[in-house]
């Protein structure tokens, strides 16, 4: 009987130690996401020059530079990525919206990480900095 109550608290012990313990895990430090991209993508310091410019440079400019200008729409400068910003088209259309063009045209779209950081900079008021 002696032996069976020792046995009784040593489970219950056990049994509250495991469950307090998990109680303030978070679902993203327990389960590790298997995207590099997820893990890796920082919009704390993003910013027109070092940030927008380039994920533009890379994506947009083949079509919408000054000298071509698809649709009307060029992205060679901060004023023009701008105008489209406040407009709203800019993040309808790297995010495939409903209502926009999906762009890049005919290409894959821009990375979650890339359109986070866009996001971040248009809901900042598209400074340039």
């Amino acid at each position: 009987m002696k032996n069976s109550i020792w046995f009784f608290l040593t489970v219950s012990i056990f049994s509250v130690s495991v469950v307090s313990g998990c109680k303030d895990d978070k679902e993203e430090e327990i389960t590790p996401t298997n995207n590099p991209q997820q893990q890796q993508c920082d919009t704390n310091a993003v910013t027109y020059s070092s940030t927008v410019s380039s994920i533009i440079s890379s994506n947009c400019l083949s079509c919408h530079s000054s000298s071509l200008a698809q649709g009307g729409v060029a992205l060679d400068t901060h004023t023009r990525v701008k105008a489209v910003a406040d407009n709203g088209k800019l993040m309808g259309v790297i995010t495939h919206a409903a209502g926009f063009k999906p762009m890049p045209l005919g290409g894959a779209k821009l990375s979650d990480c890339n359109i986070a950081k866009i996001k971040k900079w248009v809901d900042a008021g598209a400074p340039n900095n």
